[in-house]
């Protein structure tokens, strides 16, 4: 089976190389996959011919013409979408994003999941991996945190594990959020164990992915 993965940034790419290879096993053996990472998540627009800009690679604004190429692509048995949650209702989210899959023709088969509320919530959930990477982490606020919580996450992640807390990353201001965002993927995801983590949002991404290649 040959997947085609869609993320909303760098840092979630770089988070799944190091997780994929754990649930659907080498590249290739005999399951094959290709990540697309987009600039950021951006918005689903109204309705199907509505015009996007695909040089901005915004992924939900470039949904609806994406799955209609991939649904047209011999050789691509699924497509999986991977966003975060942020502070929409997951329902009601999750219903716009199959409405759209449904309404392309022809439409791929495609999985939505979501990382709830973003997918550092995913770090919190093998608490043995964040602190074999961050072994001075504040074990006070991790304990504090409740999984899979509406609670700016990865502010509360740097809080834990960087200097000066997210206090000093908002105040140093871009580019600093997204390099120690990319920091945790490379030291975090490749010790994750899929099967040891708690995030409920997590867990469904790993099941899903397990039933679609089974």
């Amino acid at each position: 089976m040959h997947i085609e993965i869609l993320i909303e940034d760098s840092s979630g790419e770089k988070l799944l190389q190091a997780l994929l290879p754990g649930l659907l096993g080498a590249q290739g053996a005999p399951h094959s996959w290709r990540l697309h990472a987009y600039k950021g998540i951006g918005r689903l627009q109204k309705g199907l011919s509505a015009a996007a800009d695909p040089a901005k690679r915004m992924l939900l604004d470039n949904l609806p013409r994406l799955l209609r190429g991939y649904g047209k692509t011999p050789g691509i048995d699924a497509v999986v979408v991977i966003l975060d949650s942020d502070r929409r209702d997951c329902r009601d989210f999750l219903a716009e994003l199959k409405a759209i899959a449904e309404n392309c023709d022809p439409s791929p088969k495609t999985m939505f999941r979501l990382a709830i509320e973003e997918m550092e919530a995913w770090y919190f959930g093998d608490e043995t991996a964040l602190l074999k990477a961050y072994p001075k982490a504040k074990k006070d606020i991790i304990n504090r945190y409740e999984q899979d919580s509406v609670c700016a996450t990865w502010e509360v992640l740097a809080d834990a594990v960087y200097p000066g807390g997210s206090a000093a990353v908002k105040k140093a201001g871009w580019p600093l959020p997204g390099q120690i965002k990319h920091e945790w993927a490379e030291k975090i995801g490749p010790l994750l164990s899929p099967d040891r983590n708690v995030s409920p949002s997590f867990g469904k991404l790993r099941d899903g992915l397990r039933q679609l290649i089974s």
